[in-house]
């Protein structure tokens, strides 16, 4: 996106600059010394094979083909760091020059389980995109429930209601975060607020309409009285099962009706309660299938141009990011090309140094930024604005200028029985039959992480995308906090994304000559999360087992050779910190992340690796794990301190504990030979560099041991996977060294 030209509207102010981030020459010079290292660790392998026969011949061939997987990975990394690209909108250009006709924009939010997504979780995220400081008739939001619970319609009504109160204050105050939970949590004294008295008024409501949401929910039953306020629980007197039951849509809050105000008389935005329609054996195709359904609906009663996606944790933390959003899509010459609009995942729960390594600062300000250097930041499925017709399978061309601004008008004379009728037959199970619906049109089915294929998918039809990452995160959500639920979500998302690779939209086949080679290179630092858990797991097991045998598998100390392995190391290491530090984490924070990148390869690419291959073979069908929003107090008490939480018997944990037992082993036994051979240069002549790499697992590793022998939590390992790490240890050490 270089400099305007010419007159007219391209000559107006721009509604948005961009700005590449400073040194990318430098890093090209020390990413450049950092490659001659690889290809002469490369070298070093190639040409030291030990002969036939000699003992370590084919572990030596293993740690070449691991150093050069590693190598290719590393390789591909740079690629979004040759291009970090930074954005800036200019919101009150935007004011200025379209206030008076500000497009329509649609909000969807997904919730699929009302017992791992409680109720009120949901409407915060919902009452937070609600007091938007955006003109309320030109808003609607829509809550898909793929549970189908009548409690999340029952608490999609209640905030409603107090929607009449707290939209109001929020204007009027202009509260920051506008999720009711966030804002209470954050502001819980009235004495340090100059509005106490209204403060406490709206608080008082607020906990009013918390405690009888959850006392519905707890008592599992709605009172009568209630249930006849609002025809909607009509749908649950049929049988209702959750994946079992009608198309239930109910327009709760007509946006039209001039008499559906707040309490300061201003016009309230409009709110749809959608359920589309399940039915046993019929394929529902998870997420992508309810956003595709959102977007019929919502075609069919507000049809706006624009679209927000959010997941039902994550809320709004930021009033004005709609307007910072459309400065992209309405500026006079970039904006028509543009498709989305996507922001980073940030979280409201997380500790002190980021225990579970969520935060992902680097990927965050360095990789995804780059990735939007291309025109091709990813679609992450929450915090993304898309322009409609995007969405819908339109490719991209210069006549697309302008469509923004049109208004629907078939709407206006339609009743709301009317328009639900209509939009209940848009989501029943057989209306995507025979249709283009998950292929062409809407996000594409059979892929757990659908969000990226459709991105990919929207952008190799000529469509750019922008990455937008704020100093003020416009979205909050819910990070896991304990290892399990940490590691099954890694799991979701390697496994998705080694299938995108697998697929007809691997960038290399899909995206050539469509897309930038540098963009399709940094597309696969993800989609190979899975095979790259390969050579991290060879490398934390054949080394130290080769320690044990006595096999030396890297150069002796007074070797040139080992300069290459020793430069690439700490360079790679300290650059690693140095951009983290940049990206706004710190020094702990980097650590735990390091901890948690092999905890993943080792587990949840590791076997997403062995899943997305027999789906590949037609041995099993691809699955959508939900993660838990609820846990229970002593868990949350570990969390805040940064105590890892295992507290299950998962094969995951086996893996992760036999790998901490046989490096500490390999520690012990290879400083135990260094001190008593050291008058005969053991030093050199043993595996000092083995050594080392033992020391660095077993350092990364000592909340396992604390969870295997210290800890009497109930976050602790069973000793049940005590037993089988150990045994598998044993087997391991017995086996021999080829």
């Amino acid at each position: 996106m270089g400099k305007r030209e010419g007159s007219g509207e391209e000559s107006l102010p721009p509604l948005f600059e961009s700005r590449r981030a400073r040194f990318i020459g430098l890093y090209w010079v020390f990413a450049s010394t950092i490659l001659v290292g690889v290809c002469l660790i490369w070298v070093y392998r190639v040409t030291n094979i030990p002969r036939a026969g000699e003992a370590g011949r084919w572990a030596w061939i293993g740690m070449l083909m691991a150093e050069f997987l590693f190598g290719l990975y590393w390789i591909i990394t740079q690629s979004p760091r040759w291009n970090v690209t930074y954005r800036q909108p200019f919101k009150d250009r935007l004011s200025h020059r379209y206030e008076d006709k500000l497009p329509g924009v649609d909000i969807f939010i997904c919730t699929a389980d009302p017992k791992m997504e409680p109720p009120t979780l949901v409407i915060n995220t919902v009452l937070s995109v609600l007091s938007y400081n955006y003109p309320t008739e030109k808003l609607s939001v829509y809550l898909s429930d793929d549970g189908s619970s009548e409690f999340t319609f029952y608490a999609l009504l209640e905030a409603s209601r107090f929607a009449k109160y707290w939209i109001p204050f929020c204007k009027k105050f202009n509260v920051e975060p506008r999720s009711p939970e966030a804002y209470f949590a954050l502001h819980s004294d009235a004495h340090d607020i100059k509005y106490g008295q209204e403060w406490l008024e709206i608080k008082k409501l607020y906990e009013e309409m918390k405690n009888r949401i959850e006392s519905a929910v707890a008592t599992a039953e709605i009172p009568v009285e209630i249930k006849k306020q609002h025809k909607g629980f009509s749908e649950w007197n049929l049988k209702v099962a959750k994946n079992d039951h009608q198309s239930i849509v109910q327009i709760i809050i007509d946006g039209r009706d001039i008499n559906a105000v707040d309490n300061d008389g201003c016009r309230l935005p409009t709110m749809v309660y959608m359920s589309r329609e399940k039915r046993p054996q019929q394929p529902h195709n998870f997420k992508a299938g309810a956003l595709n359904a959102l977007l019929r609906v919502s075609s069919e009663i507000s049809n706006a141009p624009f679209i927000l996606l959010l997941d039902c944790d994550m809320y709004a933390n930021n009033a004005d990011s709609i307007r910072e959003a459309l400065c992209f899509f309405l500026d006079e010459k970039y904006g028509p090309e543009i498709a989305y609009v996507q922001h980073p995942q940030g979280y409201n729960n997380l500790t002190k140094d980021d225990i579970y390594g969520n935060e992902c600062f680097v990927v965050n300000e360095v990789e995804l930024a780059g990735l939007g250097g291309y025109g091709t930041a990813l679609f992450c499925g929450t915090g993304c604005f898309h322009r409609r017709e995007c969405l819908f399978g339109r490719k991209y061309s210069k006549d697309c200028r302008g469509h923004w601004n049109i208004e629907s008008q078939k709407t206006i004379d339609r009743s709301i029985k009317e328009l639900e009728e209509s939009a209940k037959a848009l989501i029943s199970c057989s209306y995507e039959k025979g249709t283009q619906w998950g292929k062409e049109m809407g996000l594409i089915y059979g892929c757990p992480v659908e969000d990226i294929a459709t991105g990919l998918a929207v952008q190799c039809r000529g469509w750019k995308s922008i990455y937008y990452n704020p100093e003020r995160k416009d979205f909050l959500g819910v990070a896991p906090n304990t290892l399990d639920i940490a590691l099954i979500q890694h799991k979701r998302w390697s496994e998705g994304l080694f299938q995108i690779f697998f697929s007809k939209y691997c960038p290399f086949i899909y995206g050539h000559g469509k897309i930038h080679l540098g963009a399709q290179m940094a597309y696969c630092i993800y989609l190979l999360w899975a095979p790259v858990s390969f050579p991290t797991l060879y490398y934390v097991t054949v080394p130290p087992l080769c320690l044990l045998h006595g096999i030396p598998l890297f150069p002796k100390v007074s070797s040139l050779w080992f300069l290459a392995f020793a430069y690439v190391f700490i360079a790679k290491n300290v650059y690693s910190i140095v951009e983290a530090l940049r990206s706004g984490s710190t020094l702990k924070a980097w650590w735990y992340l390091q901890r948690m990148w092999l905890i993943r390869r080792m587990t949840s690419y590791f076997f997403a690796f062995f899943d997305t291959i027999k789906r590949q073979l037609g041995l099993s069908e691809t699955e959508f794990a939900l993660t838990d929003k609820v846990i229970t107090d002593d868990v949350s008490k570990r969390y805040e301190q940064e105590i890892m939480e295992f507290g299950s018997a998962n094969i995951m944990y086996t893996v992760l504990a036999t790998s901490a037992l046989l490096n500490f082993l390999s520690l012990v036994w290879g400083t135990k030979r260094v001190v008593m051979d050291r008058h005969s240069k053991a030093l050199d002549q043993l595996m000092i560099s083995q050594v080392i790499l033992s020391g660095i697992l077993v350092l990364i590793n000592l909340p396992v041991y604390q969870a295997l022998f210290i800890r009497s939590d109930k976050g602790h390992i069973p000793s049940s996977v005590m037993f089988k790490s150990v045994f598998l240890l044993a087997l391991a050490c017995l086996m021999p060294i080829y």
